[in-house]
């Protein structure tokens, strides 16, 4: 590892040789393209060399210490070799973190995509309100969402809902809410108080700009149609509403949340730009199996990660065997706690696969 890190401080020296000579300073484009390599590498560097720094004040403490010092000076410096230990261990710890290759969708915004599973009326409303925990929790992190497609059940439920989050990192947290959601409380419905477990499905891909994922305007086929609410009334009396199918992966994204058809399209675009994205990318994954076995959790859709039981109060997230009793907190948008353990455990895997 250290061989490594000798590596990058080299090409971090070299970096800003090059961009000092005046030929490259002169060069907008090729100047920002090195820039932005110097800065993916400046805080790694930085703590390489405090690490060292601290490495050799502690060298050169312990050698002090077989000179023959007095009882009062050898007690200072073991004191200080204590500390200096502490302090080499923790700087190792965050170059190491460091060292893990970053996701580079972690800075992009989200799409959310939310489906009632089973349960039937009950999935919805538990459906509705996750969404509002994930609304809470990006508003108390000042994200913005925006709702961009919804299908109603007529109660209050959703049996599906796709929204925006727009924020920085917002894709490096809400990543990790991935998949199956389960809740067991008793139904306001349910006359004799017999618990019940519903499942709503999480969905969560990182958005997708035009010139990531090109698609061919020949591929799709674009339908409009009058939009409709929860009981199946028309709600315009215009084609407003657009269903954009992509023919060569059989993806069928609808939009009717806006009265201009010009505003659904746009928002099903960005709908379908980012499953296509998000299905390249889990083709990536699947063919990288040694990644995949770093991670806590696969992503995959079908995966139960978390129990929300309303009787007993409390969270439990399944990948990492962790039970919080504060379920009013979590469901008011209380899910950091929840974030950051998964995310230390992911880092833990990652780890063991760059260390090992």
């Amino acid at each position: 590892m250290l061989e490594r890190l000798d590596s990058i401080e080299r090409r971090y020296v070299e970096l800003n040789e090059l961009m000092s000579q005046p030929e490259v300073a002169s060069d907008f484009d090729k100047l920002q393209v090195l820039a932005r390599e110097r800065a993916s590498l400046q805080e790694l560097v930085t703590k390489f060399r405090e690490y060292k720094t601290v490495i050799k004040s502690l060298e050169e403490t312990q050698t002090m210490l077989t000179q023959g010092l007095d009882e009062e000076m050898a007690g200072l410096a073991k004191d200080e070799v204590e500390s200096l230990h502490a302090q080499s261990d923790h700087l190792l710890q965050e170059i190491k973190l460091a060292l893990i290759p970053r996701d580079p969708a972690d800075a992009k915004d989200v799409i959310v995509e939310i489906r009632a599973g089973a349960g039937g009326n009950e999935a919805g409303l538990f459906a509705a309100d996750l969404f509002r925990m994930y609304a809470r929790y990006a508003s108390s992190r000042g994200w913005r969402t925006e709702v961009m497609s919804s299908n109603e059940t007529g109660i209050g439920g959703f049996k599906e809902i796709i929204f925006e989050v727009k924020g920085r990192g917002a894709y490096s947290r809400l990543k990790y809410e991935s998949g199956v959601h389960r809740v067991q409380r008793v139904p306001l419905t349910e006359s004799s108080g017999r618990i019940h477990t519903s499942t709503a499905t999480v969905a969560v891909l990182p958005e997708a700009k035009e010139v990531e994922v090109d698609i061919d305007t020949n591929d799709l086929r674009v339908d409009t149609y009058r939009a409709s609410g929860a009981g199946g009334q028309h709600v315009n009396k215009v084609d407003s509403a657009v269903r954009i199918t992509h023919i060569p992966t059989g993806m069928v994204v609808t939009c009717q949340d806006e009265r201009s058809q010009m505003k659904n399209k746009v928002k099903a675009m960005a709908v379908l730009r980012a499953r296509l994205l998000d299905k390249e990318r889990q083709r990536q994954l699947q063919e990288l199996t040694d990644n995949r076995r770093s991670q806590v959790g696969t992503g995959d859709r079908s995966e139960k990660i978390r129990t929300y039981n309303f009787p007993q109060g409390r969270v439990s997230d399944h990948r990492i065997g962790l039970t919080l009793h504060n379920l009013e907190a979590v469901l008011e948008g209380g899910i950091d706690n929840l974030i950051d353990a998964v995310a230390t455990a992911d880092q833990a895997k990652q780890l063991e696969v760059q260390v090992g």
